[in-house]
C-alpha cells in the first residue's frame, strides 16, 4: 500500500510539474506553434503537385441559405497552370485563402448570372487579387450582357477603399494600375458563345433557364482532351445538356424539392408566410437532383458532381435522402459536393482522381 501511495504522489507531482511548466511557458509555446503553422500555410503550393490537365476545385458549394459548412457559390477550374474562377459567392474568397489557392494566379472570373449570392464576394475577390495577389492589371470579369453594370457598381463602391490602401501601403505595393476589374461582356441570347479560345483552352457558354434571372449561362471548359461543364443556376435546360455532351464531369446545381417543401410548410405553420412563399417559388428555376442526374445521363457525362446545395444539410447522414433516386437516373459516379473537393482529369486520359484541399 505504501508503494502505491508513493506512486500516486509521484504521479500527481509530475502532473503538477507539467501543468506549472505549461503555464509558465504558455506564451512561448503558443508563439512557436503559431510560427510553425504560419510557415506551413504561407509556403504551401497545393497546386504544384497537380499534373497537366483539367482540375475542378469546389471552393464554395452553398446557396443563399446560411450554412456553416459551405461558402457561397464558387468553382475554380485549373487548365494546365491557368486558374479561372466561376462565380464569387459570399465567403468564397476567404475559403480560397483557407484552401491555399493562389489569388495572384487567377486569370479571370466568369459569372453565370447576377443573383446576389453569385456576386456578393466579387468585390472581395477583386480587392484580394489586387492587394493580396499583386495584380498589375485589372481582373477580367466575363459574363453575359449586364456584367458591365456589376463591375461598374463595384468600382464605385470600392473607390474610397482604393484611395485608403494606396495611401497606406504606397503605389509600389498597391499598384494603382492593377486595381479593379474589366468587364468582358458577351451576348448569349442567340445561343452558343465561344468565350475564349487560346493555347489549347476553349471556354464555351450557353444560355440556361433561370427566369426571371436573365441572362443566365452555363460554361464548358475543354483542355488537353478533357472537359468540364458547369451549370450555374438553372432549371432543366436542353441547351445545357447539349453543352455537356460527353463531358468528363458535369458540375450541376441541385435543389431537393421535397426537403424545401418541408421547410416551407414549417415556415407557414409558425407564421412566416412570405418566406414560406419563397420556398414555394424557388424550385421553379432550379433543378432537382434526379432531374440533374437525368440531364447528365442524356448528355453522356461520365461523372456528376452536385453544388449550390439547397437546402442546408447539417449532417452527411442526410446525403442519401437528398440524393434519393439519382442512382436510377444516372449510371455514372455521383458526388454530393463539399467545399475543398478536387476532381483531377489528367491530360489525354480517361481517369478521374478525387482529393481534397484541406
Amino acid at each position: 500500500m505504501k508503494i502505491v501511495r508513493i506512486g500516486l504522489i509521484i504521479g500527481l507531482a509530475l502532473l503538477l510539474a507539467v501543468a506549472v511548466i505549461r503555464t509558465a511557458f504558455a506564451e512561448q509555446i503558443g508563439m512557436a506553434l503559431f510560427k510553425r503553422v504560419a510557415e506551413r500555410t504561407i509556403s504551401q503550393d497545393k497546386l504544384a503537385r497537380l499534373p497537366d490537365g483539367l482540375h475542378v476545385v469546389l471552393v464554395g458549394t452553398g446557396s443563399p441559405l446560411a450554412d456553416p459548412t459551405r461558402a457561397g457559390p464558387m468553382t475554380a477550374v485549373i487548365a494546365g497552370d491557368r486558374i479561372f474562377v466561376i462565380d464569387a459567392g459570399g465567403g468564397a474568397v476567404r475559403k480560397m485563402q483557407e484552401l491555399g489557392l493562389p489569388l495572384n494566379k487567377v486569370e479571370a472570373t466568369l459569372l453565370t448570372h447576377f443573383h446576389s449570392d453569385h456576386i456578393d464576394g466579387l468585390g472581395e475577390l477583386i480587392l484580394q487579387a489586387w492587394g493580396g495577389g499583386g495584380r498589375e492589371t485589372p481582373l477580367p470579369v466575363y459574363g453575359p450582357t449586364g456584367v458591365e453594370q456589376v463591375v461598374s457598381g463595384l468600382k464605385e463602391s470600392y473607390a474610397q477603399d482604393t484611395v485608403y490602401r494606396i495611401a497606406h501601403h504606397g503605389p509600389v505595393v498597391m499598384n494603382p494600375s492593377g486595381q479593379g476589374a474589366t468587364a468582358m461582356p458577351f451576348d448569349a441570347s442567340a445561343g452558343t458563345v465561344r468565350v475564349l479560345d487560346e493555347d489549347g483552352l476553349i471556354i464555351t457558354a450557353v444560355p440556361v433557364h433561370h427566369q426571371p434571372a436573365e441572362p443566365a449561362v452555363g460554361y464548358r471548359f475543354d483542355y488537353a482532351g478533357r472537359s468540364v461543364t458547369i451549370s450555374g443556376d438553372t432549371a432543366r435546360s436542353e441547351s445545357l445538356i447539349a453543352l455537356a455532351r460527353d463531358s468528363d464531369i458535369l458540375v450541376h446545381e441541385a435543389l431537393n424539392t421535397e426537403m424545401v417543401g418541408i421547410i416551407g410548410a414549417d415556415l407557414a405553420a409558425v407564421g412566416s408566410p412570405k418566406i414560406a412563399q419563397i420556398m414555394a417559388d424557388i424550385p421553379s428555376y432550379h433543378t432537382s437532383p434526379v432531374d440533374a442526374a437525368s440531364s447528365a445521363q442524356e448528355a453522356g457525362a461520365k461523372a456528376l458532381v452536385f453544388t449550390h446545395i439547397i437546402p442546408v444539410l447539417p449532417s452527411r447522414a442526410l446525403y442519401p435522402a437528398f440524393l434519393k433516386g439519382t442512382d436510377k437516373a444516372f449510371d455514372g459516379p455521383i458526388v454530393l459536393g463539399e467545399d475543398g473537393m478536387v476532381f483531377s482529369l489528367p491530360a489525354d486520359g480517361s481517369k478521374m482522381k478525387r482529393s481534397r484541399l484541406d
